[in-house]
């Protein structure tokens, strides 16, 4: 009895190990993969910079508002909203080594595992506005595990098909989760980057305000000077760029890191189907007549091992999404 005890016991241990390996090694591998893909996408839509401009500072806090954000000399003009799931820009912050990270669009679970999410709903890095961006702090590369070391002055450049804009950090402070007033709009051109803090925690959010000192313009594609023959179409006005608070935040309308629905429930059900194969393939292993209980043990295995990845992946889509 005692023997099965322990045996018990080291199993769980190993587990744990494994899971904690896997929340390390194994999301960082998968996040490394994403950023080349994006980083592949992006190489197709940035272009050469020409137009330079300096903002001039803006001392005191911006006033959150209702409507789309004024219209700033210098900044990119409002653009239709990305999809979802598209690359959007490369971030860039010398202080904390980070150097090109694609942004993704979006701040769902499976937008965060590939990098830096853009906030829907926020303008987009370099326009009007508050350009909201979250980051997971310790997992899927941990892109923001640092992001308590930026100090006031700290440059943030963004690359974007747009241009490339170069912010400053202002100031950095702690938020309750269901704090969303950080993403509110603003009069002036911001960048605002969030994560969950303490680190291996959610209980707060770590925010860092930044505002664009500089921004290099692509020139705009050429425009034919005459109308297609027979065009039918007209022109519609651009999309409204106040934050779509219901879309740019996690679920329950929280800052990102609130975990993905219907995932402990799925853990379970492949935590449970992991271990009666596991079980099953003991089992034939142990009773079955040799050679035959090795080809079960070999096919056993890799099922065994693959259910505990799919369990793993669903416990990590549990966690809070910045974590």
């Amino acid at each position: 009895m005692l023997k099965r005890v322990a045996l018990a016991f080291v199993t769980i241990g190993v587990l744990l190990l494994s899971f904690v390996a896997y929340q390390l090694w194994g999301t960082a591998l998968y996040e490394h993969h994403a950023q080349d893909q994006l980083r592949h996408e992006l190489q197709q839509k940035l272009g050469p910079t020409t137009t330079t401009s300096s903002l001039p500072s803006s001392p005191g806090t911006s006033s959150p508002s209702t409507t789309s954000p004024t219209p700033v000399a210098g900044v990119a003009p409002p653009t239709p909203d990305p999809t979802v799931g598209t690359p959007v820009g490369l971030l860039s912050i010398p202080r904390i080594g980070m150097n090109g990270a694609a942004i993704v669009e979006g701040t769902d679970e499976s937008q965060l595992q590939q990098g830096p999410g853009h906030y829907l709903g926020t303008p987009l890095p370099g326009q009007a506005g508050n350009a909201a961006i979250a980051g997971h702090r310790t997992t899927y590369g941990a892109p923001f595990y640092n992001l308590n070391e930026l100090l006031p002055g700290d440059p943030i450049t963004v690359q974007t098909s747009q241009g490339t804009f170069t912010y400053d950090v202002v100031a950095s402070h702690l938020v309750l989760p269901s704090n969303t007033t950080v993403l509110d709009a603003s009069t002036t051109p911001e960048l605002t980057l969030t994560t969950c803090n303490p680190r291996y925690s959610a209980a707060q959010r770590l925010v860092v305000l930044a505002r664009l000192t500089t921004a290099a313009l692509t020139p705009p594609p050429t425009v034919p000077t005459t109308a297609p023959p027979f065009s039918t179409s007209t022109s519609t006005a651009p999309p409204s760029t106040v934050p779509n608070l219901a879309g740019g935040v996690g679920e329950g309308g929280g800052l990102s890191g609130v975990s993905t629905r219907n995932q402990v429930e799925l853990a379970v059900l492949w935590g449970a189907l992991t271990l009666v194969a596991a079980v099953l393939g003991l089992i034939g292993w142990r009773r079955g007549r040799r050679p035959w209980s090795w080809v079960v043990l070999a096919m056993g295995t890799p099922l065994t091992v693959a259910g505990l990845l799919l369990c793993y992946q669903h416990i990590s889509l549990a966690l809070p999404q910045s974590f």
